[in-house]
């Protein structure tokens, strides 16, 4: 009886991990973590809970070693040290499309390039229209976003009703959004004033880390230990600290240490010392040369996979289920008492909302259907360019990266607030109505009907 409780409950542990990993791994997971977090942090900024909630995310977390010292507050530490990590994995996503995926040449990457570039500037205008000449012009930049995550999260949520080519160019086309949004930080939304002593600093440091990739160097402490000086220098230097993350992302090496001939040879080779010295032990662990044959092919498994790639595989689970939740905690608690109060800058929330549910859709449409038409890109044969408009709308869903612009943009805090309000609103209309319109304009794959051979 105990031995059937035993197993009854190992197999209800064994389910529960396997719900756990089936989430996990699942497209839209991080996406559900992300709107929690928001939700948890608009209730705590509307309840008795805001003061803790607020002076919690305003403490100072200095940090010194002998007579250095970095004076910043939580809030900081999330915006310019955490993002800068976030930011480093986009980069990498970048640099992997542009080495062998969707940006890897001109004839692939012209569609997506000039959909990301209509998507960007009409947001822009449209928000310029509605701003210009008042406290929140500067905030420009917001609209001009697109969250990939959440972007992916909500396609996936239509399963195999959306075409892979559809998936494909929302991918690129978001990773060209991000390439958008890192030069429009790094431009017009310094930290503070340019010091360029350090910009000189960090520029010795990326020369460092160049060279190392010319060498083919492959030890990761090599880039991360100079990656922390190349932030510490772009922090101080005024560029908004987050683009030290792009900029080592592009020194990260993206070819293997060894070749395909050398792995599948060494691999052999090992798996067939691996066969000859079993001598049919029960545990692996009394066999001594296999634990060292397995040492050495771990070693191969490490050499064939480039850094590039061990690194993404390494700090994208962290990025997506600890950095972004802690930054939409820390940065998307909108505080709805103050909006009586806001009436003097309006037009914030018009130029957020059209910019990113009108202007993104127009800005992707006619900047892709102009480009067919002069024969520089080509509409995949599977595609309808009613599903280019519907994917448009998806794109709408500025979020995080839209509420990190505006935290750069604005120094008021109702400016600030209002901004967010704006985004959180405009986002989910986006994905409402995105959604509507991808169900519209595309349909379910017909089943494969068998033929019975008798």
């Amino acid at each position: 009886m105990a031995f059937t409780f035993s197993r009854q409950r190992a197999s209800r542990r064994k389910d529960i991990l396997n719900v756990f990993g089936i989430f996990v791994n699942n497209n839209y997971a991080g996406g559900v973590i992300l709107v929690l977090s928001s939700v948890f942090a608009m209730i705590a900024a509307n309840t008795d809970l805001f003061a803790s909630f607020h002076d919690i995310w305003h403490i100072n977390a200095d940090f010194a070693i002998g007579s250095f010292k970095l004076e910043m507050s939580l809030l900081h530490w999330v915006n310019d040290a955490l993002m800068a990590i976030f930011f480093f994995v986009v980069g990498l996503e970048i640099k992997r499309e542009m080495m062998v995926g969707e940006l890897s040449s001109f004839k692939q990457a012209s569609l997506p390039i000039f959909a990301a570039a209509g998507g960007m500037i009409f947001p822009a205008l449209i928000y310029v229209f509605f701003n210009a000449g008042t406290p929140s012009a500067n905030g420009w930049g917001i609209p001009m976003a697109t969250d990939i995550a959440f972007s992916l999260g909500v396609i996936s949520l239509l399963g195999s009703r959306i075409p892979l080519s559809l998936k494909i160019f929302l991918t690129a086309l978001a990773i060209v959004d991000d390439i958008g949004a890192i030069i429009v930080l790094a431009i017009y939304y310094p930290s503070h004033e340019i010091q360029f002593i350090y910009l000189i600093y960090a520029g010795f440091i990326l020369l460092l880390l160049i060279f190392f990739n010319r060498m083919n160097l492959h030890n990761a402490a090599l880039y991360l230990v100079p990656g922390l000086f190349l932030w510490y220098f772009v922090y101080q230097s005024g560029v908004h600290a987050t683009i030290a993350g792009v900029a080592l992302a592009m020194c990260i090496p993206s070819k293997a240490p060894i070749n395909e001939v050398r792995f599948f040879v060494r691999s052999k080779y090992y798996l067939d010392k691996f066969k000859e010295a079993s001598h049919g032990e029960l545990s692996i662990l009394a066999n001594k040369q296999q634990l060292s044959i397995i040492h050495n092919m771990h070693s191969i498994l490490r050499k064939i996979n480039p850094l590039i790639n061990r690194f993404e595989h390494t700090i994208n689970p962290w990025v997506t289920f600890s950095i972004m939740p802690i930054f939409a905690l820390a940065n998307a608690g909108v505080v709805f008492d103050g909006f009586p109060e806001i009436s003097s800058i309006p037009n914030i929330s018009k130029g957020v909302f059209f910019g990113l549910v009108v202007g993104k859709p127009m800005g992707i449409f006619i900047a892709s259907y102009l480009v067919c038409k002069m024969k520089i890109a080509e509409l995949p044969p599977d595609l309808k360019w009613s599903q280019i408009f519907s994917v448009g709308i998806i794109a709408g869903i500025g979020f995080t990266m839209s509420i990190f612009i505006d935290s750069l943009a604005f120094s008021n805090e109702l400016i600030i607030n209002e901004g967010k309000a704006s985004i959180l609103i405009s986002s989910v209309v986006a994905a409402f109505l995105g959604v509507i319109a991808l169900r519209i304009t595309t349909s379910k794959p017909k089943p494969k009907i068998r033929r019975l051979v008798s």
